[in-house]
């Protein structure tokens, strides 16, 4: 569900409140019978700063002997599900309504707290015992899909991160450079290529380019989270779409001591604004797939993904 097309130039909107109907729709179909299946998914909105959650089902067919939701860690919804009768095909549809009002919140990065916060000041921030510095850092800490293994990451962060350099305007950097220097390649990359594949080739997609800038970013001792959500694509007449048209999307989020999390969008180069639907976070994509499980049976299984994703007037 993270294979986009990269986009020329990118959109910009002025600051408006938005709320937008998302239809979300994945469908397995197997080419024998499964007798069993087992999944999570993560794909309820969730609550966040600028965002608030209005409405939300989902449909499971075939009908779901056992569901449970609950909040995960990271304080994601996370839905479990058990089907225990025969099928061929599972489809999973969810349907949200989400008001988006974080654009508003852009300004706020223009100040002395966010802009003056050098990457010394953070890193002797982060030596502190305050909850939101030891909540934030759990995300310097290695993860699944990012190992502090290659020292290309952290020579390649470095042309950024200096010790008496803004941490903002060094992401802001970052997020510029994986821009201009990876291409977008939807079919060089699968879940699990490993990132120094990626810095190395420099090319991928959207979940690469986050999960490349986290990586950059924890090198340097700093913390990063990987956002999983999605991306409204109607521009104004005559602008080019962002990446991400109907489908989910990737970026990611650096803590900034004092201030908070501030997100970026590698693949569009841009601040996300209200076009950005966050759906969960955590220290890397395996933290937060819209769906993973185990099945029994014999066959294999074709995989469909949509996204429609709509603004009400």
């Amino acid at each position: 569900s993270y294979r986009q097309a990269k986009p020329i130039v990118y959109t910009v909107f002025p600051y408006l409140s938005m709320i937008f109907n998302v239809t979300h729709i994945t469908k397995y179909e197997y080419n024998a019978p499964v007798s069993y299946c087992h999944n999570i998914a993560t794909l309820r909105p969730r609550e966040s700063k600028g965002q608030e959650l209005l409405d939300y089902t989902i449909q499971i067919t075939p009908e779901p002997t056992e569901i449970s939701e609950r909040i995960d860690f990271f304080g994601n919804y996370i839905t479990r599900f058990s089907i225990q009768t025969e099928h061929k095909i599972l489809k999973v549809t969810t349907r949200s309504k989400i008001k988006r009002d974080y654009a508003k919140f852009q300004e706020s990065f223009k100040s002395p707290a966010c802009k003056n916060i050098t990457m010394n000041n953070a890193l002797l921030a982060l030596q502190g015992m305050d909850p939101e510095v030891l909540e934030a850092k759990q995300y310097i800490l290695e993860s699944i899909f990012i190992r502090r293994t290659d020292k290309d990451i952290r020579e390649y962060a470095e042309l950024s991160f200096k010790g008496n350099r803004s941490v903002f305007d060094a992401a802001y950097e970052l997020m510029q450079r994986i821009y201009t220097d990876f291409d977008f390649d939807s079919e060089f990359s699968t879940i699990s290529t490993p990132i120094e594949e990626v810095m190395k080739e420099k090319k991928g997609v959207c979940q690469d380019f986050a999960q490349i800038a986290i990586a950059c970013i924890r090198s340097v001792g700093l913390p990063a989270r990987y956002i999983s959500g999605y991306i409204e694509t109607l521009p104004p007449p005559g602008k080019v779409k962002l990446v991400g048209a109907d489908a989910s999307h990737a970026w990611f989020a650096i803590f900034i001591p004092g201030f908070g999390w501030v997100d970026f969008d590698p693949t569009n180069n841009i601040i996300p604004k209200d076009q950005h639907i966050v759906v969960g976070w955590g220290r890397d994509y395996y933290d937060v797939p819209p769906l993973k499980g185990v099945v029994y049976g014999s066959g294999q299984s074709k995989l469909k993904v949509s996204v429609d994703i709509a603004a009400v007037e």
